[in-house]
This record gives structure tokens, sequence and C-alpha cells, in this order.
């Protein structure tokens, strides 16, 4: 009788570890391909989505989030345009980051919008092991200005934010004070002034805020691909980290 017993729970651990490891195998083959970018939908909006080299593969890790807001001329139906410039374009050329990156598309005429944008964050980090300590948000002209926005909006969801070439109103800065900030712009900029990111700069410097500028004397419009290109700029923002607490000055 006991041998039986024995041998009927040896049985049971056994089935119990092979379901285990279906179930396991099962999720790693749900999940896109690590290092790579792959076409996602969710909350109606198309993305690209990158995941580490490693990703899955250390039981428990959880993973910093940048999210990328491209300019008015990638917006459309074609996924394909988003990765002309920024993070997605240096993933396309074989650049690997050690951060789950979500690059969106705007559609055609529209402007970004924060409803969508907090829904797809929110699908993103049910499904992926995300550090919710370390969500970025970074744009680049129509994308700068829509960080600035949704980070005035929502300031809690985000560790940093790095607006490039954009705008955004003076009156919303106390609202993200104690966010990190580092802005891009290049002088000679014709599309968007560098006084548009000079005066989102004054208003949170006076709300006493940690924020930084960098002004390329020679740049025109494109002031992105030089900041992404910095590793110093990556140093800086996979440095910060969301308190568990923080105000909003709201």
């Amino acid at each position: 009788m006991k041998m039986f017993y024995e041998g009927n729970h040896f049985m049971r651990m056994k089935l119990n570890f092979v379901l285990l490891m279906v179930f396991a195998l099962s999720a790693v083959a749900a999940a896109p391909p690590a290092g790579q970018q792959t076409a996602q939908t969710a909350a109606g909006a198309k993305f690209w989505l990158y995941l580490p080299p490693d990703y899955g593969q250390m039981l428990g890790k959880r993973w910093p989030v940048v999210i990328f807001l491209h300019g008015s001329g990638e917006r459309g139906e074609d996924l394909e345009l988003v990765k002309k410039h920024g993070p997605p374009k240096l993933v396309a050329a074989g650049k690997q980051f050690p951060f789950i990156l979500v690059s969106p598309q705007c559609p055609t005429n529209q402007w970004w919008s924060t409803a969508t944008l907090n829904a797809l964050l929110d699908d993103v980090m049910r499904k992926y092991a995300v550090d919710q300590r370390r969500v970025y948000l970074t744009g680049l002209s129509m994308g700068g200005f829509g960080t600035w926005h949704w980070a005035a909006e929502r300031p809690e969801r985000f560790a940093a934010i790095a607006p490039i070439c954009g705008g955004g109103k003076p009156e919303t800065a106390r609202q993200f004070k104690e966010l990190p900030v580092w802005v891009f712009h290049g002088a000679k900029d014709k599309a968007v002034s560098v006084l548009k990111s000079q005066e989102m700069v004054a208003a949170l410097k006076a709300a006493g805020a940690d924020v930084r500028l960098t002004i390329y004397p020679e740049a025109e419009h494109d002031s992105w691909t030089r900041t992404y290109d910095d590793p110093k700029f990556w140093d800086w923002l996979l440095r910060q980290q969301r308190s568990a607490v923080r105000r909003t000055g709201r």
C-alpha cells in the first residue's frame, strides 16, 4: 500500500511538472521574438514592439519601457513609416537596447490621443514583464508636443521624459514639476522654434523642477538623430526611477 501511494505521488508530481513546463513554453512561444521589432495592435493602436534579446531568460526579471512618439510625417496606415527616425530606426539597423520599446503610430491627419496611449500602455504593462518604476517617454516634433502633453496629463505614469524639438503649455509645468526632464532642440529649427522648448524649461525651473536643456547650435529641425545616437542620453534616462508616491502638483 505504501509503495502504491508513493508511486502515485511521484506520478502526480511528474505530471504537474510536465504541465508547468508546457504552460511555460506556451507563454514563451506566445511572446514576440526577443531582439527584434514586431508589428502589434492593442487598444485600437498599431505599434512596433521590441523586446530585449534576453527577455524571458531570467525568471522574475522586470524590464524598463521606453515609449517613442514619432513626428507628423510618420502618421498613417503604413507602420513601416515609424522606422524612419528615432529608436525604431536604430533597432531596424541592428541596434540592441536593454529595455522594451513601444513605438505607436498616429493615424493620418490626427494628433496623439492620450486616451489611446494610456490604454496602449496599460495593455503592454498587463502582457509583459514591465518594471513599473521605469517607464520613460520620448518623442520628436509632433511626438515632442505629445510628450509634453501626456506628461502634464499623467505625470505619475513616468520616471522621466525627453521631448525633442516640441513644445507644450507653460501653465501646465507645475503638474509635472517632480518629473525628471531632459529637453533637446536645434537652435536653427525653422519648423518648431527653439523658443517653444525654452519656454517650457523656464516654466519648469520656476516651479523648482529637475530639468535639463540641450540646444544644438548648428542643428535645424533634426535634433533627434544626435540625441538618440548619444549613449549619455540613454544612460541618464535609464537611471531615473519613479518613487512609490509622487505628488503631481495639481
